[in-house]
């Protein structure tokens, strides 16, 4: 296994730039975004891990996990820093979320994931359900495929 200069951390609050950063390296930051949304992202959240460099206390990975509060819980907006991939840090960063998702108490996760990578989730144990279908619509009219 390598090694890799991160820890995982479930956080409350987090600088809006390191996050805006890892949105933005996953493709998934909009220019009509406003920053000030980070924030109660965060707080709003079951769970918010984020992977933080040991050497430079930067944030780059994260992950979140919505929930009932009960049972169930959805990971979601999990990537890393396109610079740190390949050191196992998604791994890292997504078995620290099931771990403490299953820790607070829920017994059922789900997850939204971009195509193709299924396998990086089926070897943490998710199974590609083709029962389900995801949905998406945007109340601000936004809607991105």
């Amino acid at each position: 296994m390598i090694e890799t200069p991160v820890t995982y951390r479930v956080v409350r609050e987090w600088n809006d730039s390191d996050i805006v950063a890892l949105y933005r390296s996953a493709g998934w930051w909009r220019d009509y975004y406003d920053p000030a949304g980070i924030a109660p992202l965060i707080s709003g959240s079951y769970i918010f891990a984020l992977g933080v460099h040991t050497g430079t206390g930067k944030a780059v990975a994260m992950g979140r996990v919505l929930s009932d509060r009960v049972a169930t819980g959805y990971i979601q907006d999990l990537c890393v820093l396109e610079e740190m991939r390949g050191m196992h840090i998604g791994v890292g960063i997504l078995e620290f979320l099931i771990k403490e998702a299953k820790e607070g108490g829920l017994t059922s996760l789900y997850l939204v994931a971009e195509p193709d990578t299924e396998l990086f989730y089926e070897k943490s144990g998710f199974i590609n359900d083709d029962g389900l279908i995801f949905l998406t619509n945007s109340p601000d009219g936004h809607n991105e495929t």
